[in-house]
């Protein structure tokens, strides 16, 4: 099991991040193990659909179910993943708290690396909220 949790103050309301973290057509931009997203059916606020990550392109199911204005669940039900990630948004002051966590196993051969695979994962989630932090504020007057 991988288990990774981050967090960033984003210097933006909460309404501005969640526009841009709930646009999951735009997560490639921000989430760079993401490499693309299909989606295959959508019902309310409950989206299926097939990534591809960027290990060797594998692709992965995905059950994405948004809880507008603070919350979203990934699920992974497919592929060489399985488990969950959550983003949440909280008010913080004038802005907002960005989290991140995961909670994640590898299938198959892909075990045996779920130490480094990890690594991956956090610093990959780091960049993400990041380059989502840089987005939020850039968009404030």
């Amino acid at each position: 099991m991988a288990k990774v949790a981050e967090s960033v103050a984003v210097g933006a309301p909460p309404g501005t991040v969640w526009e841009i973290v709930s646009d999951l057509d735009g997560e490639p931009a921000y989430w760079k193990g993401t490499k693309s997203v299909k989606n295959v059916s959508c019902e309310g606020n409950t989206v299926r659909r097939e990534i591809t990550i960027a290990f060797r392109n594998k692709k992965c199911m995905q059950t994405v179910r948004l809880h507008p204005p603070d919350r979203i669940d990934f699920e992974f039900t497919g592929g060489i993943i399985k488990g969950s990630k959550t983003v949440t948004l909280a008010a913080d002051g004038g802005g907002t708290m960005l989290t991140a966590e995961w909670d994640i196993r590898l299938g198959g051969m892909m075990g045996m690396f779920s130490g480094a695979i990890t690594g991956h994962i956090k610093e990959g989630t780091r960049q993400a909220l990041k380059a989502i932090k840089g987005e939020a504020e850039g968009r404030e007057p």
